[in-house]
């Protein structure tokens, strides 16, 4: 009962601003999409033999699920660090794999959420297919837990909104640009693909594109290996900052 009252708590919060959560995402997504495809010259420019509106598109979905679902969580830390009102949180006899099961589970929801939003507003223009169904849960499913798990460890760490911005400006964004959202990375320099490669968000990237349109950078196999490497290694992060009370208890 304590886990589910905490995830729909988490569910709820943005589901009551849904104009900015998840509308503002969606438009943001078409805006991009119209600026580089009008840039481009309306999609005579091609990557790899495909149209580069229909090659950006997953890149702009998967984009938009991974920020707002490190905004669900890091902002509903932060929020409850700053009013103090985390001992509601901290108080009820939840388990520390209650409490990021909980947090990551609203994260979830949200970035979810908001990727099939982007995707349903996306299609009318691109008018892309499915290829691999299962590539897309597991990618989406993936990041957004990432992403999540990420999010409470900002939020968990900063002790006030000036922090959490400066994650989200200096390591979500770049590492979100930076993972071949609008781009192949195997058109950069050869150090430079090899940097790409150790961007996680790469392969969350990668692997989403090639479950839509089937093209991939890099092994999806490989991908979803790493995927599943760093979630692990997040969850049993996050999972020991909130036993040991970090930054939370006094």
């Amino acid at each position: 009962m304590g886990l589910w009252t905490l995830y729909l708590k988490e569910v709820r919060r943005f589901l009551n601003v849904l104009t900015q959560t998840v509308v503002a995402p969606v438009i943001m997504s078409l805006l991009f999409l119209a600026v580089f495809t009008l840039a481009l010259g309306r999609g005579s420019m091609s990557v790899a033999g495909i149209p580069y509106p229909e090659f950006l598109a997953p890149g702009l979905i998967m984009m938009q699920m991974l920020q707002n679902a490190f905004a669900n969580t890091s902002s509903s830390l932060v929020i409850a660090k700053v009013q103090g009102n985390i001992v509601d949180v901290l108080m009820p006899p939840l388990s520390p794999g209650e409490l990021t099961l909980g947090y990551v589970g609203g994260g979830m929801t949200r970035g979810l959420l908001v990727g099939v939003a982007a995707a349903i507003a996306i299609w009318p223009f691109i008018g892309y297919g499915i290829h691999d169904p299962l590539a897309i849960l597991y990618y989406g499913i993936n990041a957004s837990m990432m992403l999540s798990l990420l999010g409470i460890l900002g939020g968990v760490w900063a002790d006030k909104f000036d922090h959490i911005a400066a994650v989200t400006n200096f390591v979500i964004m770049p590492l979100s640009f930076l993972s071949g959202t609008f781009y192949s990375v195997e058109r950069l320099p050869e150090n430079w693909v090899f940097v790409a490669h150790l961007n996680p968000f790469f392969y969350l990237i990668d692997g989403f594109r090639y479950g839509i349109i089937g093209h991939s950078d890099s092994p999806v196999w490989l991908g979803a290996l790493i995927v599943a490497v760093v979630n692990i290694l997040l969850w049993t992060l996050t999972y020991r900052m909130l036993a040991t009370g970090y930054k939370l208890k006094p």
